[in-house]
Order: structure tokens, then C-alpha cells, then sequence
């Protein structure tokens, strides 16, 4: 039976044991869990894991209070986080380390609820846990092969899209900070202003991202433009140690007959490919992803709470909030005003990207 010790998340001593593993995920970085903490006034946990005395590795997450009961995520849902859970070294057993998980959080750590989302737990490995999970499906391309072969694996709808893109004038680059996290979520907001939606977060969790990630360079920016100059499509790519994932894409509905989605996500893997970059995780389901030619991956998003009623509670808020979010769409869509664009790329007002990605679930 493993054994854990809960470290100060403060101590900068517990983020470099973290961060010593070559295993981790840039949603594990120091960087990152601090971007959760201010979007969702989390606290930080670091938790090492020991086999007798020695370490072999570590759980990273972070507490949330809501409604007055505590959960542990690593990630939870809303956190616009993909995987988390646990460090560990290889030949170490992740079932071991999630059961005893469980009792520290409810024990030690006084929560009720826990939601982890761990890269390397399979479903089978969960057929003797007691507890319960979505799957979290997506699609991954190898960077390592060749450019050639990674375009010809694309669809040839995908391939013609990025040839009128290039066609039609439209240049792809990589986007400074400033002004990208407003012109993101001008366009975001219309992507889902199409499907009678708003966005499930605001363009302050776009600036802390960017805030976070952008100084230790965590993160890629890149912006599309018009051959007028203005900006018509942006997307946002987190990466670390050979991986390198989609959070969010966005463009304007008027623009898209020029195909920049396409453009910015093949511009993203080339530069990420050049950088010695060898995965592209799309982050999470949506069928407009197959285009890119991704192998399947389904990874289970797992939970368990201390009382049994915290299940029906948790499927209840879920309802609520996409309840909230389609009224808010339609309240929007009715006293919705005139936008325009600049050739600066900043925008007046209303709002673009591909469907709206998996953000509503992670």
C-alpha cells in the first residue's frame, strides 16, 4: 500500500521535485495549476506518493469549495484542464496510487468529492475500482512523421481547405500577447452566438492563460489574417515535453469561406513539429476533428464521492448550466449588436471558430 504526504504547494522546493519528471504534463506545471487557482479560487495540491521510504512520485490537483462541500480535481470539470493526475515512475501501479487517492482526500484532506483525469488509466484498469467515469474522447496525430505524410493523412476536404486558404492570401503567424486574448474571445463569442450559445468562460480566463503560460514559454499563439491585414481566425496551443494541445480555436463566421481554421491548426503542428514537438493532442471530442487524421484516444474522466446523493447533486448543476448557457444565448442573440472589424484584428463587438470544442465538458 502506497503512502502519502501532503507538501506545501507554496514551497518552490515541491514544485521542482514536480517538475524532475520528464511524465509531466503542461497542466501539471506550477504554471498551469496557478492559472486553475485564480479562475476558480482553487488551492494547490502537491501530494508525494511513497512506496516504504522511497518516493516514486506525485499527484498534482487543487481544492474548490462549492456549496459548502470540498472536492479534490485533477482536473474537474469547467477548468478548461486536460490531463492531470498522477507522476509516476514507470512500473509503479496507478490503481494502487487512485484507491489510496481516494481515502487521503476524504481522510486527510476533507473532501467529499474527487475527479481525476489521468493520461495512463485505462478502463480496464478501473473494472475492480469502486468508482465511476465518462470517457474523454479525442483524437491524437504524430508529429514525428514526415510533413509530407502528415498532410496526405489529412481528409482531402482538410487538404483543400488549406491549399484555398494559401490560394486566397490568408497568413498565418505567430501572435504576440497583446490584444490576442480580446480578439480570441470576440470570435469565440461567435462560434457560439451561431449555435444560440455563449461561452462557458469569460476573456478574463483567456488573459490569466496567456499570463500564466505565455512567460515560461508554455504556450503558442497564432493568429490568421485576411489579405487586408485583419485578423479573422486565432487559436491556442499549450505544450510541454514533445506534447503540444488544442484549447481553443476561434474565427469569424464571415471570414470562414476563406478557410483559416484549417490553416492556423496545420500552421500550429509545423511550427510545433520544428520545435521537436512529436504529439498533437486535439484535446477532447468533435468530429470536425478527424480531418487532421488522429488516432482515436478514449481516457476515463473518473469520480467518486463520499455519499452516495453527491452523484444525482453533481448531474442536476450540470443541467443547470447548460440550461443557463442556452438562455444566455438567446438573451444575447435578441439585443445582439452590429460588429465590425479592424485591421488592427481587435473587434467592436459580437463575435467566431470551429463548432465549439469539448470546452463545455473539461
Amino acid at each position: 500500500m502506497y503512502q502519502f504526504e501532503l507538501l506545501n504547494a507554496e514551497d518552490d522546493r515541491s514544485w521542482r521535485a514536480v517538475a524532475s519528471h520528464e511524465d509531466l504534463t503542461v497542466f501539471q506545471t506550477r504554471a498551469w495549476i496557478s492559472f486553475v487557482a485564480a479562475t476558480q479560487q482553487a488551492v494547490p495540491v502537491i501530494v508525494e506518493i511513497r512506496d516504504g521510504v522511497r518516493a516514486i512520485g506525485y499527484f498534482v490537483g487543487l481544492v474548490v469549495e462549492r456549496l459548502g462541500v470540498r472536492i479534490l480535481g485533477s482536473p474537474f470539470p469547467g477548468w478548461t484542464t486536460d490531463y492531470m493526475g498522477f507522476i509516476l515512475e514507470p512500473g509503479s501501479c496507478r490503481v494502487s496510487a487512485l484507491c489510496g487517492l481516494f481515502e487521503f482526500a476524504f481522510a486527510r484532506l476533507g473532501c467529499a468529492h474527487v475527479e481525476l483525469m489521468d493520461r495512463r488509466l485505462t478502463v480496464e484498469d478501473l473494472s475492480h475500482v469502486d468508482a465511476k467515469y465518462r470517457l474523454y474522447e479525442g483524437f491524437a496525430v504524430d508529429l514525428s512523421l514526415d510533413e509530407a505524410t502528415l498532410f496526405a493523412n489529412f481528409t482531402s476536404a482538410c487538404r483543400r481547405c488549406i491549399r484555398k486558404a494559401d490560394k486566397d492570401g490568408v497568413q498565418v503567424e505567430v501572435a504576440p500577447v497583446e490584444g490576442f486574448a480580446e480578439d480570441y474571445f470576440a470570435q469565440l463569442t461567435d462560434v457560439f452566438a451561431k449555435q444560440g450559445l455563449v461561452p462557458t468562460y469569460g476573456v478574463d480566463r483567456v488573459r490569466q492563460l496567456i499570463a500564466h503560460l505565455h512567460p515560461p514559454g508554455h504556450v503558442l499563439l497564432v493568429r490568421a489574417r485576411d489579405p487586408h491585414g485583419r485578423s479573422i481566425a486565432t487559436g491556442i496551443f499549450p505544450f510541454l515535453h514533445g506534447v503540444m494541445y488544442f484549447w481553443g480555436g476561434a474565427s469569424w463566421r464571415e471570414f470562414q469561406i476563406l478557410r483559416p481554421n484549417q490553416a492556423v491548426h496545420w500552421f500550429a503542428m509545423r511550427y510545433a513539429k520544428a520545435q521537436g514537438v512529436h504529439t498533437y493532442d486535439l484535446g477532447g471530442a468533435g468530429e470536425y476533428k478527424r480531418q487532421y487524421g488522429g488516432r482515436e484516444i478514449r481516457i476515463p474522466w473518473i469520480r467518486k464521492s463520499k455519499y452516495g446523493w453527491m452523484e444525482s447533486a453533481r448531474t442536476l448543476a450540470q443541467e443547470v448550466f447548460r440550461v443557463r448557457q442556452q438562455m444566455q444565448g438567446q438573451w444575447r442573440q435578441l439585443f445582439a449588436k452590429p460588429r465590425a472589424v479592424s485591421v488592427s484584428g481587435t473587434v467592436d463587438s459580437s463575435n467566431n471558430h470551429e463548432p465549439a470544442t469539448s470546452q463545455v465538458y473539461r
